[in-house]
């Protein structure tokens, strides 16, 4: 199968030989740098996005997706009817309730504060993942305990270790509400059980988070009513929208949150971070095309008798720039595939053996997943062929303008 003319002549350009040093070295040289460029790419939007999806996962299993508060009566008294009303509304999987607050426990080995969650372990299950996560233990305890001591109570793994409670142990956990005493308000110890130690891989949840049962906790805090419900829906891209839904539905007493308006600021951080790597990353791909319009221009100026013989043969204006662009496009095509293909397979591997480790502290996660989203990696793909695509115009253009008769008069 013959090849069009112009396709032709640009390959045989490719693999030509100049004065100085082997064309098919320099572009070599150009696909080499459209691939590190892509690879880059793909492997830090790959970082970002696995940081994200992450850090994102790990929130989500510890919490609910929209948070439902009653302003009226301050609080909800009856939470199994609240929850079966919840439940009718559209998109919402589950509904729990909760009550928060927070504490001191403490142990012969150590002491720490400690965010105190009442559940209904039942409810809770259908709501978040803590109860998947339970590492020693059993999570039901919490609604079934019959010990000696006040209560029971599930904590963090990284808790458990620094208070050197294990389950079967007791914890005294004090809180601000106390007993009344000629002193007047005076904290009251409570020892509570450890039935269960989860992990739920989030930093701030598994070395300060204890749940107890409803009950216990109403007991503790000195309350009757529920704070709020946590729901679970179908989308959690959807949370504002029902979010905002829920009001409108049931009326203004009730008042709505969700987890994206409470994470805004890490997720704006791992935004701002995702865009300062891609521009700066994106600057490879700029060289990467100057160095094509460089190579094609020493081409074109190398190659002006070869230029002037086809003009004077009959190749018209047209058939010069169409193979000085087929040459650039190659480059991008070739430098672009094999740097996809490297920046998914690089992104893979450090993604399947977790090779960049993190402190959880700061971001929350131990390890950085790698997550190659279809979306980053079409939009890297297409930026590198339309980028390599504009550096062929200007030395294309200057091959057509080249006159036959002044490029042969000294020849």
């Amino acid at each position: 199968m013959s090849l069009p003319f112009e396709l032709y002549v640009a390959i045989r350009y490719l693999f030509a030989r100049r004065k100085q040093a082997s064309l098919a070295s320099t572009s070599f040289i150009s696909m080499l740098s459209v691939a590190v460029g892509v690879m880059a790419l793909i492997v830090a939007l790959a970082l970002m996005e696995g940081l994200s999806q992450g850090v994102r996962d790990r929130i989500l299993g510890a919490q609910a997706h929209v948070f439902v508060y009653k302003m009226l009566g301050q609080g909800f008294s009856d939470y199994r009817t609240e929850a079966e009303l919840l439940n009718r509304l559209p998109r919402v999987v589950a509904a729990a309730p909760s009550i928060q607050g927070r504490g001191l426990v403490r142990t012969r080995q150590g002491d720490a504060f400690i965010n105190v969650k009442g559940v209904d372990p039942f409810l809770e299950i259908d709501v978040t993942q803590v109860a998947n996560s339970i590492e020693h233990g059993e999570w039901l305890a919490l609604d079934s305990y019959e010990g000696e001591s006040t209560g029971a109570i599930v904590i963090g793994e990284k808790l458990a270790r620094r208070l050197g409670a294990f389950v079967g142990d007791e914890v005294s956990i004090v809180t601000q509400t106390g007993s009344l005493s000629p002193m007047g308000m005076l904290p009251r110890p409570r020892q509570l059980e450890v039935v269960g130690i989860f992990s739920l891989g989030l930093y701030e949840y598994d070395t300060s988070y204890g749940y107890v049962s409803i009950d216990l906790a109403k007991r503790i805090f000195r309350q009757d009513r529920i704070d709020m419900m946590e729901l679970k829906i179908d989308d959690i891209y959807a949370s504002r929208d029902v979010a905002q839904a829920i009001p409108e539905a049931l009326g203004a007493a009730y008042v709505t949150d969700d987890w994206t308006q409470l994470n805004q600021s890490l997720y704006s951080a791992l935004w701002l971070e995702k865009m300062a790597i891609s521009i700066a990353l994106a600057l490879i791909m700029l060289v990467a095309a100057l160095h094509i319009v460089a190579s094609l221009v020493m081409l074109v100026m190398e190659k002006s008798r070869d230029i002037a013989i086809l003009k004077t043969m009959g190749a018209g204006v047209r058939s010069m720039r169409q193979i000085f662009m087929l040459q650039g496009v190659i480059i991008g095509v070739v430098g672009t595939a094999v740097g996809a293909l490297a920046g998914y397979v690089i992104a893979t591997v450090m993604d399947h053996y977790r090779i960049i480790r993190m402190p959880p502290d700061a971001y929350q996660i131990s390890y950085v997943p790698f997550v190659v989203d279809p979306i980053d990696f079409s939009v890297v793909v297409v930026s590198a062929l339309v980028v390599c695509l504009l550096a062929t115009i200007y030395p294309s253009r200057h091959a057509g303008r080249i006159d036959p008769a002044e490029a042969l008069r000294f020849q």
